[in-house]
């Protein structure tokens, strides 16, 4: 009730502004008192008599001498950046959108999706029925027009722009692609572009400053920093792979551009990303310069790419393949699981179980270096391969053929009634092959031989990789197409001795090793 006396409420609320109202005024008054003319402070102090032109406040300018790169000639970071930056251009490609599903433009690539991330790669999905584009870069390595990329930024595009440096725009043409490489040539009708000279990738080391430079995300020009991390990689992005990993900074729109030494050289083509968000995660992968070279030589000269054949199937040589085989635990080499009828490598003699540690005067230590290497032989070359066979170094001279068209990845490179043996292999039940096996497993109709039907769970054989389905053709060297040759041979295993099994598995023979 109002009676004209202040309620306690009211007069603890006028406390509670009366006191910042003084402060307030207080410091109101002061103010009036510095700024005013009124004599009250000395002569000669700091107050001028009229009016001051403040002093001009120094810009910071790039002064600093940039610190040499070893190996580089004398050059900088700066210099390194302002040699390869206009040789590195946009690209941008279009395709008609058709409706269907994974026929896009590279953005809908499965492989891309994985690395980039679904998140990042919406952003940039048109609606079906209208224009797609992709963006990505490109390196020139020939000043009459020549432009080296990836496979993924260009595929089934329908129309493809290039925007140069100096902001020159131009259609492109496409002259090749390789998708086993993941690598694309085109061509601009343009002369006295600026380019950037190739290094060899082969003499590239873990740990050396490298520069990516692209188009990331459309923005132009972008540099990165960072080392070699790794070489020889395989990502499951191509089919031939050998990837240079780096952790420079590479985002999506760096596909295609440069990846250069200290020296300004191009040592690859950024290919990739590993990423679970679509951005950097210090995992990026470059097509090694050699490879990509190869592949635009080929596409310019013969608009395909012809590639070497061998003719055996291979795997890695582990420390227990190589006890099996006699090898010695510091040899590096490539194990022959099989051999491909009217192949050089047939015809040349080689065997089962062979161990190549040597190709063409390069030492081999993986499956993926011998197929890389193999591929890129030209057709005809006569090459020297070294390997070991029975504990004993030979060398073989053949000519490489060129890769048959119809050659998968996987080879790149019988009584119905069932026999479970004792021993090792008693957790694996096989059969001999018949019609009705053949269509349960996906078998040719000339398969013979004996088949996994089931391997039992959370045994030796399973951990060993034994899977049903498998075609057993040799168990500890011996051949076993029949059961009654494989019975005899599971008798007279010993059971405190492992068991080195050949198997076929989707057209590819591989070894495998069961341990008491």
């Amino acid at each position: 009730m109002d009676d004209g006396r202040i309620q306690p409420e009211a007069r603890r609320s006028m406390r509670s502004w009366i006191f910042p109202a003084v402060l307030l005024s207080a410091g109101v008054l002061i103010g009036i008192v510095l700024t005013s003319d009124l004599g009250w402070l000395p002569t000669g102090h700091a107050v001028p008599e009229s009016p001051a032109v403040p002093a001009p406040v120094p810009r910071p300018v790039s002064t600093a001498v940039q610190p040499a790169l070893p190996g580089a000639g004398g050059q900088s970071f700066v210099d390194v950046a302002k040699v390869v930056k206009p040789a590195v251009v946009n690209i941008f490609a279009t395709r008609n959108g058709s409706g269907e599903e994974g026929k896009g433009t590279p953005l809908e690539d499965p492989f891309f999706r994985r690395f980039f991330g679904e998140e990042w790669m919406k952003r940039f999905e048109a609606p079906k029925e209208r224009k797609q584009q992709g963006l990505g870069s490109g390196v020139i390595v020939d000043a009459n027009g020549l432009i080296i990329t990836n496979n993924h930024v260009v595929n089934k595009a329908d129309e493809i722009k290039v925007f140069l440096s100096d902001k020159r725009e131009f259609k492109a043409k496409l002259v090749g692609t390789d998708a086993k490489t993941d690598v694309a040539v085109l061509k601009i009708e343009a002369t006295g572009l600026p380019t950037v000279a190739w290094a060899d990738s082969d003499k590239l080391e873990v740990g050396e400053f490298v520069l990516a430079v692209g188009n990331p995300f459309g923005l132009t020009q972008t540099v990165t920093l960072g080392i070699v991390s790794a070489l020889g990689r395989a990502a499951g992005i191509a089919e031939y792979e050998d990837f240079i990993q780096t952790d420079a900074a590479i985002n999506p729109g760096n596909s295609g551009g440069a990846l250069v030494n200290v020296r300004g050289e191009l040592v690859g083509i950024n290919t990739a990303i590993y990423s679970q968000s679509g951005g950097n995660m210090g995992i990026g992968f470059a097509v090694p310069s050699n490879m990509a070279h190869s592949i635009m030589e080929q596409l310019v000269q013969h608009g395909k790419v012809v590639r070497g054949w061998l003719g055996v199937s291979i795997q890695e040589l582990t420390p227990e393949l190589s006890s099996q085989f006699g090898v010695p635990k510091d040899v590096k080499g490539v194990l022959v699981s099989d051999i491909m009828d009217d192949s050089p490598a047939k015809k040349a003699g080689f065997e089962r179980g062979d161990v190549i540690v040597e190709y063409d005067g390069k030492p081999m230590d993986s499956p993926t270096h011998l197929r890389n290497a193999v591929a890129q032989t030209v057709v005809g070359k006569k090459v020297t391969v070294k390997l070991i066979r029975e504990k004993k170094p030979k060398s073989i001279d053949l000519v490489i053929a060129e890769q048959p068209k119809n050659l998968s990845q996987a080879a790149g490179e019988e009584s119905s009634e069932s026999v479970a043996p004792a021993g090792l292999l008693a957790d694996i039940d096989v059969r001999e092959v018949n019609t009705e096996l053949a269509g349960r497993y996906g078998l040719k109709s000339s398969d013979r031989g004996i088949i996994v039907v089931r391997v039992k769970p959370g045994s030796q054989a399973e951990e060993a990789g034994v899977r049903e389905g498998d075609l057993v053709l040799e168990v500890n060297r011996k051949s076993v197409g029949t059961i009654k040759s494989y019975e005899h041979v599971a008798a007279s295993l010993p059971k405190d001795q492992a068991v080195l099994l050949l198997l076929k598995r989707q057209g590819r023979a591989i070894y495998l090793t069961l341990r008491p």
